[in-house]
């Protein structure tokens, strides 16, 4: 459920805030320092210079809102979120990485949602190290400038198994997401721990930058219950819920740049300044963390930032709205303005103004599958543009581009507006292949100057008309002096690439801007001299605007010759370098080891545990007269489980049928004294709440049934993957869920195991029921010197078999110093039938590969040494049967490489215990 929903403040609500006072968005009550805007003055907050980028500054600050926006000591802040779940990057110098990336492309502010279940693995039990470590999360995101809006649940979807929830709390008497006091009991444990470490990063106290906090209240009595629980351990900042004022904007994620205009534009024409980016980074769903209704390894493929951290297609309008909203304050207090209507109606506009400056915004979109070329009444003109098919664009007219000068009205989408020093910068974008029109209110006849050649202009009546045609990843700049001021008017107009390529940054000496680097990561000036650090990809020119005064710039940390260029910028006189080649090594040496003692029946299961409870908290009920069976009731949350049944009076046994539960992609396999039943999965859509249910009906050769006075049980054996649990749905039953037998009424004694103990470093999420997980085949330092030689690309067809076999191999990998590389490994894609494998790196679970296309892994840096230092990975592959246990070939892929990059500590990876 999503706190707040944009329907909740319908026009005739939002017409009579209006004239309002500012509405404390406190956790139930003004809150000191927290509640009212510095002024104090009824009405709105007039619009202004929005507050400079957060940090943990000391100070106490104020929070508040009204109908318009987030006001920060009394300043409107258009709040700019893009969405990262910390638990899906876990490499905590990454964090860093993707949180930088995130400031530069525009945002100022994060938003974070915490998994319960990676933080629990057991009632009582709670771990915020490591890769769970939220204070370092915390303090990284105030150390990159941004805002944090904390999202802890206890319940989160993101398509989390459980939706966040533990899995042991499937088997509590407890309703969740209810005001069950049983629920409540841990709910509150939960947010009590989260609390305790956020209350130390509240940017009212000045201590870090969380500065929202949202909570799952599905209703009312919820809702003042976690206000009673956040009071109670000294949180202070505003709440966010379903109710709340000002809604929390949060479109689905988008499949491209035009999408993304549309949706977010249309955002922004319904007057939203809580803007939040859903995903900003998808990353890494590993081990057993994903829901069913997300699978694969890789969260969202349609994300601004992918899963190997590079930049997409569709962040170009991202960060230029990004970059718009922190820099063009009046957008931060836009209020419906007169309908206006495009002479061709397949143009819808929106229409707003902002009652304190006279700027005025036109967001124009295209829903056929045909450009569409119009004339629309703006700034006193009818004006002709072009919207692409399926496209959007954001228009304005009115804004102050500085000193003396005023924006007639333009056909390009303005980007920033900033003062460096006595230079006053605009940038434009817009497509590549169009002509961007812009129109100068100038009373007196100005001075342009054309710095490159695309540019053109002409000036009549009091108006600079300046014309461009863009061209790809191409910026062009025109100067514009007058005699009414001593500031100069730079105006750079840029097609999406180039947008990409433009970086401002705001230290505490002053604004800059630089172009030229595929990233700029941070900036600081030291007297003379401005000192950037960021990354190439290829060889880039670097251009500064910097305040007066500067005249040395250095590029992470080396300096580089620049002199002073005709746009009063400084310009290096050789490009920056671009990233060397790298050559990734072959995965070979590979050995091979089968399992599936477990089918034996001699094998020696005494550690296991008995299935004989007879009832359950489970919503699945349980067969009249059957054990319960559920994987969960006795403790095995995640990853696959083992049963064994032995079967006293077997004699005549004809059939088996086994009915069981699972997530996605369920797998069954039964062996009966050793001997392969088959496998089964479950078909369908499932039940829409993330389970699929099945019956696997075996019936036995002639050869396995028992005789009639054998005096020995002969022993069911059953391998379920897997437990995930749907994220709405969560105590539905996973794994074996009833038996039946034919032929025979045997006595069943049946056996449970799955995951050994939580790992206590990678968490209770990493590992399954596996014989060579429960044993450390998947552990660096695993001794599989006995192992036979064999590659998971080789396996021949005499290697058949159903069940379980493992493949290991080491490699190592010397990435040059300050190079930062994104590897891949590559599996599968050469073989048919059903075969899963899953993937461990150093020990770390990097999720599973269910055969058919290849899939790319991606290695997070961290987890993958890649200094000179040898990493270890392991497969286990599950196989049906008909296949060879031969998932395809496995290759490591350069997905892209940067030089400069963070610097990145080793994850704690400890292999296997000797003796």
């Amino acid at each position: 459920m999503e706190l707040s929903r944009p329907s909740k403040l319908g026009r005739r609500a939002f017409s009579a805030l209006a004239g309002t006072t500012v509405l404390g968005l406190a956790l139930g009550g003004s809150v000191s320092g927290a509640a009212l805007p510095a002024s104090g003055a009824p009405g709105p907050v007039p619009t202004g210079p929005p507050p400079g980028p957060p940090g943990a500054d000391g100070r106490r600050h104020r929070v508040a809102l009204d109908r318009y926006s987030l006001l920060v000591d009394g300043r409107r802040l258009a709040l700019w979120s893009g969405e990262l779940h910390p638990f899906r990057l876990p490499s905590p110098s990454l964090w860093r990485d993707v949180l930088q990336k995130m400031r530069a492309y525009g945002h100022n502010a994060v938003s974070v949602r915490l998994a319960w279940n990676q933080h629990s693995g057991a009632p009582g039990s709670y771990d915020f190290t490591g890769v769970r470590d939220l204070d370092l999360f915390l303090r990284t995101a105030a150390e990159c400038g941004l805002y944090v809006v904390l999202h802890p649940g206890p319940h989160i979807g993101a398509d989390v198994d459980a939706g966040g929830l533990p899995g042991w709390l499937t088997t509590v008497a407890a309703r969740a997401r209810t005001t069950d006091p049983a629920y409540l009991r841990h709910a509150d444990e939960w947010l009590g721990r989260v609390n305790e470490i956020a209350a130390r990063h509240q940017f009212t106290r000045g201590t870090g930058t969380v500065l929202l906090y949202r909570a799952d209240t599905p209703g009312r009595a919820d809702l003042d219950h976690v206000r009673e629980r956040l009071r109670a351990d000294g949180i202070e900042v505003p709440l966010l819920h379903a109710d709340s004022p000002l809604a929390w904007e949060e479109p689905e994620g988008t499949r491209d740049a035009a999408e993304a205009r549309r949706v977010h534009f249309d955002r922004l024409a319904h007057g939203s300044t809580l803007h939040n980016v859903r995903m900003a980074f998808g990353g890494t769903s590993w081990g057993w963390l994903p829901a069913p209704s997300a699978p694969s390894p890789t969260y969202d493929p349609t994300a601004a930032i992918d899963e190997a951290r590079r930049p997409t297609a569709k962040l170009a309008p991202l960060h230029q709205l990004g970059q718009l909203l922190r820099h063009v304050p009046d957008f931060a207090r836009m209020t419906e303005a007169p309908a206006v209507r495009a002479a061709d109606a397949r143009i819808r506009v929106r229409h707003l103004a902002n009652p304190d400056t006279g700027a005025h915004a036109y967001v124009l979109r295209n829903d056929s599958a045909a450009d569409v070329t119009s004339t629309l009444p703006m700034g006193g003109s009818d004006v002709e543009v072009t919207v692409p098919a399926r496209d959007a664009k954001l228009l304005a007219t009115g804004l102050h581009l500085g000193s003396g000068r005023r924006l007639a009205y333009a056909t390009v989408q303005p980007m920033l507006s900033l003062s460096v020093g006595k230079l006053d910068v605009a940038a434009f974008v817009g497509r590549a292949g169009e002509t961007a029109h812009l129109v100068l209110d100038c009373p007196n006849e100005p001075w342009p100057t054309r710095l490159d050649e695309e540019a053109a202009w002409t000036f009549d009546h009091g108006k600079l008309h300046v014309m461009v045609p863009l061209k790809e990843d191409r910026l062009t700049r025109v100067r514009v002096r007058s005699g009414e001021t001593d500031r100069t008017l730079l105006l750079l107009f840029a097609d999406d690439a180039a947008s990409l390529r433009l970086w401002p940054y705001e230290t505490p000496s002053g604004r800059i801007l630089v172009r030229g680097p595929e990233l700029l990561r941070e900036a600081a000036l030291d007297g003379a001299v401005v000192r950037l650090t960021g990354d190439t990809v290829a060889e880039r020119e670097l251009e500064v605007w910097a305040p007066p005064g500067i005249t040395d710039v250095t590029w992470n940390g080396e300096r580089v010759q620049s002199g002073l260029g005709r746009a009063l910028s400084l310009m290096t006189v050789w490009p920056l370098p671009g990233v060397p080649d790298l050559v990734l090594p072959a995965l070979d040496g590979w050995r091979r080891r089968t399992e599936n003692f477990e089918s034996e029946p001699d094998y020696g299961d005494e550690g296991w545990r008995v299935a004989d409870r007879r009832t359950s908290h489970s919503t699945t009920p349980v067969p009249e007269g059957q054990p319960v069976l559920f994987a969960d009731d006795y403790g095995f949350h995640y990853g696959d489980v083992w049963y064994r049944a032995r079967l006293t009076g077997a004699a005549g046994l004809e059939s088996v049928s086994l009915s069981y539960s699972t997530g996605a992609h369920g797998l069954l396999m039964a062996w009966l004294d050793g001997e392969p039943l088959g496998s089964h999965r479950p078909g369908g859509a499932g039940d829409g709440q993330g389970t699929w249910t099945a019956t696997a009906d075996f019936r036995l050769p002639r050869a396995l049934r028992a005789p009639a006075g054998a005096d020995r049980a002969p022993v069911l054996s059953v391998l379920v993957r897997r437990t995930q649990h749907g994220q709405d749905a969560y105590r539905a039953a996973r794994g074996l869920t009833s038996a039946r037998f034919e032929g025979a009424a045997p006595d069943v004694r049946w056996r449970i195991i799955g995951a050994a103990a939580p790992d206590p470093v990678r968490g209770p999420l990493n590992h399954g029921g596996l014989y060579g997980e429960r044993h450390g085949w998947h552990l660096p330092g695993y001794d599989d010197g006995a192992w036979e030689p064999g590659s998971p690309a080789g396996a021949s067809a005499a290697a058949r078999h159903q069940g379980v076999t493992w493949y290991r191999t080491t490699f190592r990998l010397d990435v040059p110093p300050r190079t930062d590389a994104s590897v891949g490994l590559v599996v599968g894609g050469t073989r048919t039938g059903d075969v899963r494998a899953q993937v461990f790196l150093n020990g770390w679970n990097m999720g599973e590969y269910m055969g058919g296309a290849p899939h790319t892994f991606v290695l997070p840096n961290g987890i993958l040494r890649t200094r000179a230092a040898a990493n270890t990975l392991a497969l286990a592959v599950l196989s049906d049967g008909g296949t060879a246990p031969d998932p395809g070939p496995v290759r490591l892929e350069l997905l892209g490489s940067a030089a400069g990059g963070v610097p990145v500590k080793p994850v704690a990876s400890p292999g296997r215990r000797r003796g």
